[in-house]
């Protein structure tokens, strides 16, 4: 498990390009048959990814994470990136497809992940993205399929940025103590997400990005409201954002993203919205 320590917003005029990313940006999330994971202190927030080829692969109890087992205390939330795949909890079996959510609650004591065709070519094994933050209190582990969450639509084609936002884990849905998640979809030709930009001076907030073609990028958008930063992100790369710290992007394609947050609050809405006017 790789360790960020938190930072804040007077570090980042002083960072070059390579330290913005080694701070803030996660590469190489995704290796087959690895649990691959980054522990940041921004609200002790784990990411991982698990990519099940060859056989079941299971959410390890990190030294890092000081528990018997990963989740007695911590909750989570996992989106599949890849093909499709299956997950089971205490021997209770969830089939995930591409985009597909769980929510796995405190307490879960076995947490096992395959992929179910993990040769095609096309579909390849399946990819789950992992977003993991304490927890006080145990809530019931809970799929959800692409389309079932709170679907809400939001932008605009003629500013570039209609989308269609699934929430899963949140107040009016999957609920959790402290997660809360869903897919963002752009919509074809539509290229920039979060528009207002914002902060969440409450919680830290992550960007996962897939979907996206091997020859496209995100220019993603962070850093304090008046001296922000980009950094070029690439399909299953995930962006960490601290609550500080300002998030949209534009792509050269469309593509979709997972977003997670953990904080203070589950307020969707509680967000402290930047015009672009006053962008700097």
């Amino acid at each position: 498990m790789e360790q960020r320590y938190a930072t804040n917003p007077e570090q980042v005029p002083g960072m070059d390009t390579e330290e913005l990313r080694r701070r803030y940006l996660v590469q190489d999330l995704f290796r087959e048959d690895e649990v691959r994971a980054v522990h940041t202190h921004h609200d002790r927030v784990v990411l991982a990814g698990l990519v099940p080829a060859a056989g079941e692969l299971s959410v390890p109890a990190f030294p890092e994470v000081r528990s018997e087992r990963f989740f007695d205390h911590r909750e989570a939330g996992v989106v599949n990136v890849g093909g499709p795949g299956r997950a089971r909890v205490d021997g209770q079996e969830f089939d995930l497809p591409h985009g597909a959510c769980l929510y796995v609650g405190r307490g879960a004591r076995d947490v096992v992940f395959d992929s179910l065709r993990p040769h095609r070519a096309q579909e390849g094994p399946a990819r789950f993205y992992l977003f993991s933050a304490p927890a006080h209190a145990a809530h019931p582990t809970t799929a959800v399929l692409p389309g079932e969450g709170t679907v809400r639509e939001l932008g605009d084609p003629l500013t570039s940025n209609r989308r269609t936002l699934n929430q899963y884990v949140h107040a009016g849905g999957v609920r959790s103590c402290q997660v809360v998640m869903g897919v963002t979809t752009l919509h074809p030709g539509s290229t920039w997400n979060t528009v207002p930009a914002h902060t969440h001076d409450r919680r830290t907030e992550v960007y996962l990005y897939f979907d996206l073609a091997a020859d496209a990028r995100v220019l993603h958008v962070m850093g304090h409201p008046r001296e922000t930063r980009h950094l070029v992100v690439a399909s299953d790369e995930a962006v960490i954002s601290p609550s500080w710290s300002v998030h949209c992007g534009v792509g050269t394609a469309s593509y979709s993203f997972v977003w997670a947050m953990a904080g203070e609050n589950q307020a969707f809405d509680d967000m402290d919205t930047v015009p672009v006017t006053e962008l700097r």
